[in-house]
């Protein structure tokens, strides 16, 4: 079983920046892709962004295409989201997740984080 541990949420100004980890308990490697979803009240869960973690291939919403920013690191294990040019409506827990075979941000993943909270103020 794989867990996923987010950190890096908080609260922000609309325009500023974020930057949000996951750090797996396993090789990431041995993980096909990582990705990060979101979800605020009465709304449906959202994929924001992903990546193959042999490739290092990027898929992302198009909501949030040109601000932000998925990476990894697989020496520690660690995927990251930078999150520049935040907006109001960015504001959402944001979810870590992890998928042995697909990276298709419309599929449900595998393996989730308990998920950091993100709140733009304008």
């Amino acid at each position: 079983q794989v867990q996923l541990v987010e950190s890096g949420g908080g609260s922000v100004q609309a325009g500023g920046s974020l930057r949000l980890s996951c750090a797996a308990s396993i090789y990431t490697y041995s993980i096909y892709c990582m990705a990060w979803f979101r979800q605020t009240p009465g709304k449906e869960r959202e994929g924001v962004a992903a990546i193959t973690t042999s490739g290092g291939r990027t898929y992302y919403a198009t909501s949030v295409k040109g601000r932000f920013t998925i990476s990894q690191d697989n020496a520690k294990n660690t995927v990251y989201l930078q999150m520049n040019s935040l907006k109001p409506e960015d504001t959402a827990m944001y979810y870590c997740a992890a998928d042995d075979v697909a990276c298709n941000l419309d599929l449900i993943f595998d393996h989730w984080g308990q998920g950091t909270q993100v709140t733009v103020s304008s």
